[in-house]
Order: structure tokens, then C-alpha cells, then sequence
């Protein structure tokens, strides 16, 4: 991995310029210096915005898509192959504004994770997201799941 990409501040900056966030007005507010939260927004834009004139549903899963599995990877640290596994969203509200997601990993999560992965198993968690207005009325829930096992990246694809 690139050396920018492996600290926070790197990653948050190369994401907010990664074309596919940057066109969708998708922008990384925040990562944790120790990897345990990240903060996201989305703008609403006349290039993610639906035939509603509200956030594009695509839109609104992408701003949430990789910052589980980026959290729980440099969480556990070496040694651990994390994929991102199923995910599920339930559009509540339309999105008319900015829009944001907050992920928080505590340290319970990842030793329930280290536990279940301890004997070599695989582990499927599930992490529960939601993407609320500046008002904070809820817009969308979104579950992702990842599979986290022990073992050394790119030795096997997950199954």
C-alpha cells in the first residue's frame, strides 16, 4: 500500500480527490488518527441528484461503502484479511441537503471480531451505519457486512 494511503490524514485526503467522491460530492470529513471513527458528507449536486431532486440512492450507499472494511483492516492490523462480504440499505426520508455518516469501532467490536477468528474461522460481522441530514432526520439505514479472517492478504479470496 502506498505510503499516503496507510495514515489517516492520507487516505482522507486521496478519498476526498478519488474521482468517483469527488464527481459524486462525496467529501471525507474526518478519519481518527487511531482508526476508530471516520466522518463522511454528501452534497446534493446537479450530478447526484435523482429524477426527485433528491440524493441518487447510488449516491448515498457509495459515501458509506469502504470505511468499515478500511476502519476494521487497520484496526486489527497485520495479519487479518478483511473483505467486504453483503451490504443492505433502507431508504427512510429524501435526502434534500447535505448529507452525513458517522462510523465509530470500538474496541468491543474488534475483540468480538479477534475472538471469533482466534481458532482460524471466519468472522461475518455486521456494522449498522445511518445516513442523516444536517437536522439529523434520519435519510437512509445502512448494513455492511465484512468477512474478517486471520491470515495474509490476498492469500485466498473469502468464501
Amino acid at each position: 500500500m502506498p505510503k499516503l494511503l496507510s495514515t489517516p490524514r492520507g487516505l482522507r485526503l486521496a478519498m476526498s480527490w478519488w474521482p468517483p467522491y469527488r464527481c459524486a460530492g462525496i467529501k471525507v470529513l474526518h478519519i481518527a488518527e487511531d482508526w476508530s471513527s471516520a466522518r463522511v458528507r454528501l452534497r446534493l449536486g446537479r450530478l447526484n441528484r435523482n429524477y426527485f431532486g433528491t440524493h441518487f440512492g447510488g449516491s448515498l450507499y457509495s459515501m458509506i461503502d469502504p470505511f468499515w472494511a478500511l476502519l476494521v483492516l487497520h484496526r486489527l492490523g497485520q495479519g487479518y484479511i478483511v473483505w467486504d462480504k453483503a451490504a443492505e440499505i433502507e431508504y427512510v426520508s429524501p435526502g434534500r441537503g447535505d448529507v452525513f455518516a458517522d462510523f465509530k469501532l470500538t474496541e468491543d467490536r474488534l475483540d468480538e471480531i479477534r475472538a471469533a477468528t482466534a481458532d482460524g474461522e471466519k468472522a461475518l460481522p455486521w456494522f449498522d451505519t445511518q445516513v442523516t441530514g444536517a437536522d439529523g432526520t434520519v435519510v437512509a439505514r445502512v448494513r455492511k457486512q465484512l468477512y474478517v479472517k486471520r491470515g495474509t492478504p490476498g492469500a485466498h479470496r473469502p468464501s
